[in-house]
């Protein structure tokens, strides 16, 4: 074995987004682009000597490969440690849960999360710092500047390891330690919720189906509800990864996860349903014949957070994303405790969770989590909802409607213009931006304007500042309309529009949500001409 260095030269594009570098599978299959990639991220992070790092990705196409090259430059740049999960697989809170239990410097995630995989789909790498979360933008903006200057690479020519058996082997003089992707999870997620509970639940004839849309959920949500919780067999479906999904698109909800959305419509629907994503950090909740959204989820599990053992000390804050509907926020001021709204992306609520000032967070777009990993974590949210099911003895609807009882509902849904072009979806932003001086006081549609700006943040721990995070146009009653161009995607742009409305009278909850959400539509097609800018008369998909 030998530590080589190759001469390369910078390639363009290859800023990390919110969730890291993503592009399409032949990108990263180019000559010298996932190396450059590391290298950067090596070579930013200084002197490796005495450290470990964590390595996995949710199985998708390439993910073998990259963990192949990645293992060897790891050795040439003078890592100590890697744990590598078996076959490659971690999901990305269990990378968050093994940097903090073992103290690693970090841990390199592949995945596209929720993006399409195969030979034809997407890939990904971000690099996680350790405290378990997603690397900050000072970070991430260091890693990038060094890809622009970066002139060669080491990687050592050692033979390729065998990642698909347990035990400690060598690369160099860099110890490789293959561990179980499920164990450390396991555990942790034990620690937090009420098993017992849940296993009574389930002895007691309660019925659930867990999505994992053949991606990295479904080893963990096998081992952990139907082995340690005792649930039936096939009580987990679509639980064997596979590099393309099984074809599909794994990002849960009622569009994706088709399959279970129907099957939970039906008379003989199970008690309970859920799905997660590619890498296992969102989560779907269905209950039978009754969708929960993102949002309300996040409000529901704040308002009943000491149902699980993990939590019954309290929670000291909320963090939600800026788009992510205000039922937290109504939580937050019962409990008296703080509800701090943030840029989109989880790196924003590392600082929060750091310092003690939040305890769970949440994100409109499928994505939950708490203190206990750095991560949002689909599988952590399934399990808050079985260890709520088991203490309250109520259904799914019971349950979110006497939420909605409580504290109102906030009818709320997004609408996505996927794919559109680039250059079009940035005119509709900058037009927007110009729109928004003269727009307070205005009336629209039976609603006056309170307010309208580009959303900026300035974290209260680090003092760091975020701009342009999302255009919110917000009405004298509450009402918002917000529009927002993802960075999650890897083809043309995508435009997020999200509308929410507040009602308090119970008589009134169970408005279809797109009917009370009707005047405000029609406000956010017309103010932002979206049909005329995008081509599109409708969305790609509302949720």
């Amino acid at each position: 074995m030998a530590i080589q260095t190759i001469q390369t030269t910078p390639i363009d594009g290859q800023r990390p987004g919110t969730s890291g570098l993503r592009k399409k599978v032949g990108v990263f299959q180019q000559a010298h682009y996932l190396e450059n990639f590391v290298q950067s991220v090596f070579d930013t992070l200084g002197d490796l000597s005495g450290k470990t790092l964590v390595l996995g990705g949710d199985g998708r196409f390439h993910n073998r490969a990259a963990i192949r090259t990645i293992l060897k430059m790891a050795a040439a740049n003078g890592v100590a440690r890697v744990l590598v999960g078996r076959g490659g697989i971690l999901s990305t809170p269990a990378v968050s849960c093994v940097i903090r239990k073992y103290e690693a410097m970090g841990g390199i995630i592949l995945s596209a999360s929720h993006n399409p995989g195969g030979p034809d789909g997407d890939f990904g790498i971000k690099y996680n710092i350790g405290n378990g979360g997603p690397a900050p933008e000072a970070v991430t903006e260091a890693i990038y500047q060094r890809t622009t200057t970066i002139t060669s690479y080491r990687i050592s020519d050692a033979p390729d390891l065998d990642i698909d058996h347990g035990g400690r082997s060598y690369v160099e003089q860099m110890q490789v330690e293959v561990i179980d992707p499920v164990d450390d999870y396991a555990q942790l997620m034990e620690q937090l919720f009420d098993f017992d509970a849940i296993r009574k639940l389930f002895a007691g004839g309660f019925t659930m189906r867990f999505d994992a849309m053949h991606a990295v959920a479904g080893p963990y949500a096998k081992a952990i509800i139907e082995g340690r919780l005792g649930a039936p067999e096939g009580t987990v479906i679509n639980c064997v990864p596979r590099e393309d999904f099984g074809g599909g698109h794994p990002d849960p909800n009622p569009v994706n996860a088709a399959e279970l959305i129907e099957l939970m419509a039906r008379d003989d629907a199970p008690d309970f349903g859920a799905a997660s994503d590619g890498d296992a950090d969102r989560n779907m909740i269905v209950g039978r014949k009754f969708d929960v959204t993102p949002s309300d989820s996040l409000a529901i599990l704040a308002a009943n957070a000491q149902v699980a053992p993990g939590y019954r000390g309290g929670i000291a804050g909320i963090a939600r994303s800026m788009p992510t509907s205000r039922a937290a926020d109504r939580v937050a001021a019962a409990l008296g405790i703080p509800c701090y709204e943030t840029p989109t992306g989880w790196k924003y609520f590392g600082t929060l969770l750091d310092a003690g000032l939040a305890t769970l967070c949440g994100e409109e777009s499928y994505g939950t989590g708490s203190n206990h990993v750095r991560e949002k974590d689909g599988v952590w949210a399934v399990l808050f909802w079985l260890n709520l099911l088991a203490v309250k003895g109520q259904s799914v609807q019971q349950i979110v409607e006497e939420h909605w009882q409580r504290f109102g509902r906030n009818y709320y849904s997004r609408h996505d213009y996927e794919g559109i072009d680039a250059h079009a979806a940035k005119v509709l932003m900058d037009d927007l931006r110009v729109k928004l001086a003269a727009m307070q006081g205005v009336e629209m549609n039976h609603y006056t304007v309170d307010f309208a700006d580009d959303f900026e943040y300035t974290d209260p721990v680090d003092g760091s500042k975020a701009a342009q995070q999302g255009i919110r146009i917000v009405m004298t009653d509450g009402s918002r309309i917000v529009y927002r161009l993802s960075g999650t995607g890897t083809e043309g742009a995508t435009l997020r529009v999200y509308l929410e409305r507040y009602e308090a009278d119970p008589e009134q909850h169970h408005i279809p949500t797109q009917q009370a959400l009707a005047a405000l539509i029609a406000i956010a097609d017309s103010v932002a001409s979206i049909a005329y800018n995008t081509g599109r008369s409708n969305p790609t998909v509302i949720t």
